[in-house]
């Protein structure tokens, strides 16, 4: 029987790890990919200490047309498929669209969007034989309008809207499939984005492996969407009581208040 593996992106840092860490404790074997080769080579080696059978590290840029292909042939070479997939990848960049370095913009939309979407429906037939699972983490931006980091807002927007009808599509063939969408968590995410500590917010309390964890147990739970925090839960809910007008300057607000 081929092995089967989770497949987790963006694994170097933040929620990623803290994922690999919470799959790896729950006794499944990882192939772990992000830029950073040597952050990975870390992690998997920390994993194997602790009783596992060691990662597959796949150093990519997910940036990179061709990094669905790399990934691909790097399991293929390992003789494994994948059961569970999780789409964590992803990055913002903040301050005005307009004003921010377009290149690097258009590399959240390879990021965020090309590649979860290749991913996804790259390996959805392994996910179908496997009746495994499907995570994609989006965000709560993913519910507003985001000036001051538009196009990660958009981004989030789509991943929250793709993956809820992936579920659709992909339940009735045995597979779990779950949208993660944290408020902002302290991690390596906001200094490379360029978000300033001008605005600091109770949301932050929960941490990267709190995150982790109730993603996990949303997946193997087959929720819809996890919203971890009593604060970002009551969001979604709370934006039916208010125009759109009014929600689009009541962001733009909080965001000026973080430069």
């Amino acid at each position: 029987m081929t092995e089967r593996v989770t497949l987790i992106t963006g694994a170097s840092a933040g929620i990623g790890t803290e994922l690999a860490r919470v799959f790896a404790a729950n006794g499944h074997r990882l192939a772990l990919t992000a830029r950073r080769a040597e952050r990975l080579e870390a992690l998997a080696i920390e994993l194997a200490a602790k009783g596992g059978k060691k990662p597959i590290v796949i150093a990519c840029d997910l940036q990179d047309a061709g990094a669905g292909d790399k990934i691909a042939a790097a399991l293929k070479a390992e003789g494994v498929e994948l059961d569970h997939l999780v789409n964590n990848a992803g990055f913002g960049v903040f301050g005005d669209a307009i004003e921010c370095d377009r290149a690097e913009q258009v590399g959240i939309v390879d990021v965020n969007v090309r590649a979860l979407t290749d991913l996804s429906l790259r390996f959805a037939d392994q996910l179908i034989r496997n009746k495994g699972g499907l995570l994609n983490v989006g965000s709560v931006a993913g519910f507003l309008p985001g000036p001051g980091m538009a196009v990660y807002y958009a981004s989030k927007a789509y991943v929250i809207s793709l993956t809820e009808a992936l579920r659709a599509e992909l339940a009735p063939r045995g597979v779990r499939v779950t949208v993660l969408c944290p408020g902002p968590v302290p991690t390596e995410f906001q200094a490379r984005a360029g978000v300033g500590s001008g605005h600091n917010t109770a949301l932050l309390n929960v941490s990267a492996s709190d995150v982790a964890r109730q993603a996990y147990h949303g997946l193997m739970a087959n929720k819809r969407a996890v919203l971890p925090g009593l604060g970002i839960k009551i969001v979604p809910f709370a934006l039916r009581f208010f125009p759109r007008g009014f929600i689009l300057s009541a962001t733009s607000r909080f965001q000026r208040q973080r430069r």
